[in-house]
Order: C-alpha cells, then sequence, then structure tokens
C-alpha cells in the first residue's frame, strides 16, 4: 500500500515542478529573499505541526507583497512542493500504520475538493475572498490559543475507524478540499476532527500530509493555468520551504513550541481585524474589480 500512495504522489511531485518551472520560465520570474526565508520559517514549524497558511496569509498582508485576492492562489502554490515534501517523509515514517481506507480515502477526498474549489476561487469577488481569509485568520488564531491552553482534545490509541466515522472523514475532508482555495488550511481541524474520533494523534500526520500533497498538486496546477499567482512569491516560499521541511522532519525531534504559537496566534488574530475592515469596506464599495485579470511578473 505504501509502495501504491508513494509512487503516484512521486510522479505528481515531478509533473507539478515542471509545470511550476515552465511557468516560472515564461514569465521570467525571479524569486524574492523575503518570499525564501518566509517559505523557510513557516515550512520548519509546519512540519512541527503549527501551520503554515496562517503566518503566510498574516505575512504577506502585513507586508502587503500581493493583492489580497491573490494571497490564498499564490500561498497554496507556494506551499505545494514542501507540502509534497511533508506527504512523502510522513507516510514513509508512519503510513504502514494507518487503515489503509482510511488514509486513501481522506486523501482522495481532499484532492477532489481542492480541485473543485480552485477555480471557485479565481471567480470569486474580491471582498469575498478577503472575508474568507479573515475568517481563515480568526480561526487559525482561536485554535493556536485553544492547543496552547491545552483545550485540544487529546486523541485516543485506534489506527483506524468504525465505518460510519470513516465515512463521516472523508465526507468532511473533501470540505477541508475545497476551503484550502481560500486559505483555510486543514491541518489544525484535522488535529481536532481525528483526535475527537478517538485516532492516535500521530497517526493523523500522514493523512493530512498526504491528502495536503495530493491537493495542493493537483490545484496547484490548476491556479498556474489560471495565471492568477504571483509567481515571485510562489517560487520563493517553494525554495526556502523545501530544505526547512527536511531539516524539521530530521534534525529537530523535540522543540518547545508554545511562546511561538502565542506570537503566532496574536499575529494572525491582528491579521484577521486588517483583513476583516478590508472586506467590509470593499463589500460597501462593491469592490468586484480585477478577480479574473492575471498578474503578471
Amino acid at each position: 500500500m505504501l509502495i501504491a500512495l508513494l509512487v503516484p504522489l512521486s510522479l505528481a511531485i515531478v509533473a507539478f515542478a515542471a509545470i511550476l518551472l515552465r511557468a516560472v520560465i515564461s514569465k521570467r520570474a525571479q524569486p524574492t529573499p523575503e518570499a525564501i526565508v518566509l517559505g523557510a520559517v513557516t515550512n520548519f514549524f509546519d512540519t512541527l505541526g503549527i501551520g503554515s497558511f496562517a503566518p503566510t496569509m498574516a505575512w504577506l498582508k502585513f507586508r502587503k507583497l500581493v493583492p489580497d485576492r491573490l494571497i490564498p492562489p499564490t500561498m497554496l502554490v507556494g506551499h505545494s512542493l514542501p507540502t509534497m515534501a511533508q506527504a512523502v517523509i510522513f507516510l514513509m515514517i508512519l503510513g504502514v500504520l494507518v487503515d489503509p481506507v482510511l488514509l486513501v480515502g481522506c486523501m482522495i477526498a481532499l484532492l477532489m475538493g481542492g480541485l473543485l474549489g480552485a477555480p471557485l476561487v479565481a471567480r470569486t469577488r474580491v471582498w469575498f475572498v478577503q472575508l474568507a481569509v479573515a475568517v481563515a485568520l480568526l480561526v487559525a488564531g482561536i485554535l493556536y490559543a485553544v492547543a496552547n491552553l491545552k483545550l485540544m482534545p487529546g486523541g485516543g490509541i485506534a489506527s483506524s475507524l468504525p465505518l460510519w466515522l470513516t465515512i463521516a472523514a472523508i465526507a468532511v475532508n473533501f470540505v477541508f478540499g475545497v476551503l484550502i482555495n481560500f486559505g483555510i488550511g486543514h491541518y489544525a481541524p484535522s488535529l481536532i476532527l481525528f483526535s475527537l474520533m478517538g485516532l492516535d494523534p500521530k497517526l493523523i500526520f500522514p493523512i493530512m500530509a498526504g491528502g495536503g500533497g495530493l491537493m495542493v498538486a493537483g490545484a496547484g496546477v490548476r491556479h498556474i493555468g489560471l495565471g492568477q499567482i504571483d509567481l515571485r512569491i510562489v517560487t520563493g516560499i517553494a525554495i526556502g520551504g523545501i530544505p526547512a521541511v527536511l531539516v524539521a522532519a530530521f534534525i529537530v525531534k523535540n522543540m518547545p513550541v508554545d511562546t511561538l504559537r502565542w506570537l503566532v496566534a496574536g499575529v494572525v488574530l491582528y491579521a484577521s481585524a486588517v483583513m476583516f475592515r478590508s472586506a467590509l469596506i470593499g463589500r460597501r464599495e462593491h469592490s468586484a474589480q480585477g478577480a479574473t485579470i492575471p498578474v503578471t511578473s
């Protein structure tokens, strides 16, 4: 089963990298040093379970590196290759311990949701994308605080779930796949969902990373085709993120992250308030401009 998962994932990595490289060469996109550092930092802590979407969104918003409506797709494509690297690592380490029906079902469901959600972002009004990002940041900030207060469910010891819970988990992962396109990360919600269902917490990582790896490959290709991303930021995040994932996965074993999580919670909550304000102003002004205009690099 592990080989059956790793082979298509490896092919997806090669295909995605080739498509991204072709787009970068075509647009002559030069990665920015700031994006490289951002990719390294966020993916390092993403591998440790903190998450990369919320801090990336917050930084892109604070620094005004890309227009608000392009934050979700730019972020998703930029984190694609580092996420796929995580998927390979976690599947090799823990994948064989998880019920194959649950693992494969959730991975495919996340992929299908991601493919469906990708074109929705391109056709969505600016203010709605801003609102979705604001909600994502708010939820992420709350989840960081909940985790630090030790209020997260502790999980169980199971490596599989009853049939009805398996079906429910697969269905919810489809929804997660759609929402990822709007910048709403699935790591924290997945940890809560599967922990409440009684799954062993460490076995949640191959499900999250495996599904995320396939999803970002499929949805990322669609976003590259739509052209509504900033390839300079995308390339920088990918270049900085891949080695950071390897360092975090193979070198760092135990690291206190509570203080960092509190810091990230404060930052993303503030960014959420700023984005909410932008969404409200845009809604009032019926600011739907440019939702189908591709970005030039």
